[in-house]
């Protein structure tokens, strides 16, 4: 008499392909371009919802926009001046002294239009003082940008006098208004965005600074001007700068001590680096940019809506950054051409 040995059953033979499902799941997910910082968003958003009704309420996301979109300028800057090789630790600190400016010329009666352009021009004048710094002499572009942040907070305090300046309602309707329904600083935010996009992914002037930031020596000798670029780099980013401070006065009504300053450029800094751009320069993404400046901003507002103690604030944001920087560098590496 022979024994016939049974053969497996479906649910015997189910683990190896769940296992292969689950293995081409996730590598799919690490596959997608930022999948990582996409995961931790939809995470935070998701836990914030179920925990808080009001975090989906129109009000307040219309609120987190108007907060994101200052943010959003000054890292799209950051995002093509870093692709390029270069660092602007003082963009914030820019803003911070365009704001007490521009407060204070409005304050004292000058009209709308005169003090936007003294203003912009004071900031472009900043980056390009900051561009000729890391060009011409070897400070490196953080240490001279750096110093020159905590020299432009003082400045900003300085014209301040330590006071709050209010503009009454003036500029109040770029920072409260909006067109169908979308805040009219979040449309401009989205308008430098894509204009940086467009210029690093379709113009000579985006493909040479990733040239530059993959190596100047090379770029120099094919022919690009690398000088002339990281003047137009640095005096691009101080432009931009100067405009998030307008855009951010507009939005508060007023000027205040340490308003904007390092810590707005630190958190900048943030956006673009868990965004995706190498601090190394040559590669850099403005759609990872997005994403970072977006966590940053959903994290921040869940914080506030839960109640977070502000003892453990940077803690909390400090360790979601971190898990979404991990995890963005395993699906970067994970990609085809990643490093």
């Amino acid at each position: 008499m022979s024994l016939k040995t049974p053969s497996a059953s479906p649910d015997v033979a189910a683990p190896p392909s769940a296992g292969r499902l689950s293995g081409i799941t996730s590598r799919g997910l690490l596959r997608i371009p930022h999948g990582g910082l996409v995961l931790v968003l939809v995470l935070v958003a998701v836990f914030t919802a179920l925990q808080a009704d009001s975090f989906t309420s129109s009000q307040n996301l219309l609120n987190v926009l108007r907060q994101i979109s200052v943010n959003a300028v000054i890292a799209a800057g950051l995002t093509l001046l870093m692709t390029a090789g270069g660092m602007d630790f003082s963009m914030g600190s820019n803003a911070a002294v365009t704001l007490s400016v521009a407060a204070q010329l409005l304050h004292s009666g000058w009209s709308t239009p005169a003090t936007v352009v003294i203003s912009l021009a004071l900031a472009t004048a900043i980056g390009l003082v900051n561009g000729l710094v890391v060009t011409f002499t070897r400070v490196a572009p953080f240490v001279a940008t750096l110093a020159t942040a905590m020299l432009l907070d003082g400045v900003a305090l300085l014209v301040l006098d330590g006071m709050s300046v209010t503009i009454g309602d003036r500029m109040t309707g770029l920072g409260n208004d909006n067109l169908a329904g979308i805040p009219y600083l979040t449309i401009v935010a989205v308008l430098v965005l894509a204009l940086i996009g467009v210029t690093m992914k379709y113009t000579t002037f985006g493909r040479d600074a990733f040239a530059m930031g993959g190596n100047e020596h090379v770029a120099r000798l094919s022919g690009i001007n690398v000088s002339g670029r990281k003047l137009a780099l640095y005096a691009l980013a101080g432009v931009l700068a100067g405009l998030a401070g307008l855009m951010l006065l507009s939005r508060l009504g007023a000027a205040a001590p340490n308003t904007a300053g390092l810590m707005t450029q630190l958190t900048a800094v943030a956006a673009v680096v868990i965004g995706g751009t190498s601090l190394a320069g040559g590669h850099g993404t403005i759609v990872g940019t997005i994403l970072g400046v977006i966590l940053l901003g959903v994290v921040a507002n869940a914080l506030n809506l839960l109640q977070v103690n502000s003892n453990y604030q940077f803690v909390v944001t400090g360790g979601v950054l971190l898990v979404a920087a991990i995890i963005n560098e395993f699906q970067r590496r994970s990609t085809p051409g990643g490093h």
